[in-house]
């Protein structure tokens, strides 16, 4: 049985985060991921494994040496899916600013 993990608890987590953005500007073996964080490797592995297994990073091999890079088709899957939340919460705070200040200019 093959079962998919879900994206938002991959990157719920702070260490994995780290990891994207590490990867965002160029390919890293898990090497030289890993030299980033005060951890032990397989730990670092486990983190490399949810984020290829969620499709947020790729793995790409060049001879003896495995190199992840970001996928960023799923980052923009991601960004399309909260954009929605983040336009009505912006509205939200707008309104209440506006409400806010008609508040503070009447006093």
């Amino acid at each position: 049985m093959n079962l998919r993990r879900d994206v938002f608890q991959a990157i719920a987590d702070p260490t994995r985060r780290a990891i994207l953005m590490l990867v965002a500007s160029q390919a890293m073996t898990a090497g030289a991921i890993a030299a980033n964080f005060d951890t032990a490797r397989p730990t670092v592995s486990k983190h490399l494994q949810i984020l290829t297994e969620c499709e947020l990073l790729n793995q790409e091999q060049s001879g003896r040496e495995i190199y992840y890079h970001l996928n960023p088709q799923k980052m923009k899957d991601i960004g399309d899916f909260i954009e929605p939340f983040r336009q009505m919460w912006d509205e939200r705070f707008n309104k209440l600013e506006t409400i806010m200040k008609q508040y503070k200019s009447k006093k």
